[in-house]
């Protein structure tokens, strides 16, 4: 997912370097390294509402007579469910944010996905981006069925 920073004013093109993709995968550096990550990323509240349910958790488990392996076997779970939400997160903290969402766009990799957004977004009459993202999502063909699903409204 494409996302835009709040700030309408300013240069198209320094708008344009600040564009933030946001990949929708695993993220195993969330997994391996979660507070790390979090703060990386500035997900404060979602660091400070980790840290709770960790020690809540980790005080819950001990009280209840759980062995040290069976909390790091928790704790491991709750950090692999982080890994899998950790684009939700990123995405949830730019909304809160003020940040505006452009669209997705597909591929393969980060250099794909920016080629495939930015050709989409500028258009050949003009070489600057455009003030509002196109209605058009990036990346898409310009057909009537997305993925396996016809458009809304398109004909059968």
């Amino acid at each position: 997912m494409v996302f835009e920073p709040p700030e309408r004013d300013g240069d198209a093109v320094e708008r344009a370097e600040r564009i933030v993709f946001v990949p929708d995968r695993f993220t195993w550096s969330a997994f391996l390294f979660t507070p790390l990550w979090m703060l990386w990323h500035r997900l404060w509240l979602a660091l400070l509402v980790y840290l709770a349910v960790i020690a809540a958790v980790i005080v819950g488990l001990e009280r209840a007579g759980f062995g040290t392996g069976a909390r790091a076997a928790i704790v491991a779970l709750i950090a692999l469910l982080i890994g899998f939400e950790a684009p939700s997160l990123r995405r949830w903290n730019l909304r809160r944010r003020g940040w505006r969402e452009l669209g997705t766009v597909i591929g393969d990799d980060l250099e794909t996905a920016e080629r495939r957004f930015f050709d989409a977004w500028v258009t050949p009459e003009r070489k600057s981006p455009p003030a509002v993202a196109p209605a058009v999502r990036p990346g898409s063909p310009a057909t009537d069925v997305v993925g396996l699903f016809p458009r809304p409204g398109a004909s059968r």
